[in-house]
């Protein structure tokens, strides 16, 4: 990822916090709102799996995105997101597709923020982007709403 983000000449910030399992948790360690901090929920659509990036502080709404996408998507398990992501620890997706071959969309509300965090593929480590860093990389992603706020 670091690779792929050095050469699309995204600037972020390394922020390093302490370990923890779910992107809520993250957020409160970092003391940071939820609504900042970008998560990766990988979707299997047919035989290929899509990226969709949701604040921390939302749930998404599979039938929202069945309506947008198709009927056929759902959740990819843990083995098939695993696969996926071989140089991230489990459940530490970062909310880049493109670098992992994954087309991805892009909820709205996380649009509103004026900077960006995300997991760093580790689960101690989160990088921060301004908005139009994050805005660079999504650049070509559908978005739409497709969460909502816990």
């Amino acid at each position: 990822m670091q690779k792929y983000l050095a050469a699309e000449n995204i600037q972020y910030d390394e922020i390093q916090h302490e370990p923890s399992m779910s992107s809520t948790r993250t957020a409160q360690a970092c003391h940071i709102s939820g609504d900042r901090l970008a998560k990766g929920i990988v979707l299997r659509r047919d035989d290929q799996y899509i990226l969709a990036v949701v604040p921390a502080s939302h749930h998404i709404r599979l039938s929202d995105l069945r309506t947008t996408l198709g009927n056929n998507v759902d959740m990819a398990n843990e083995a098939e997101i695993d696969q996926l992501f071989r140089d991230c620890a489990h459940g530490a997706v970062p909310a880049v597709g493109k670098c992992y071959g994954l087309d991805v969309i892009v909820d709205d509300s996380i649009e509103t923020q004026p900077e960006i965090y995300m997991e760093a593929g580790d689960h101690e480590t989160l990088l921060r982007l301004t908005h139009a860093q994050f805005a660079h990389l999504t650049a070509n992603a559908p978005h739409g709403r497709f969460s909502a706020h816990v």
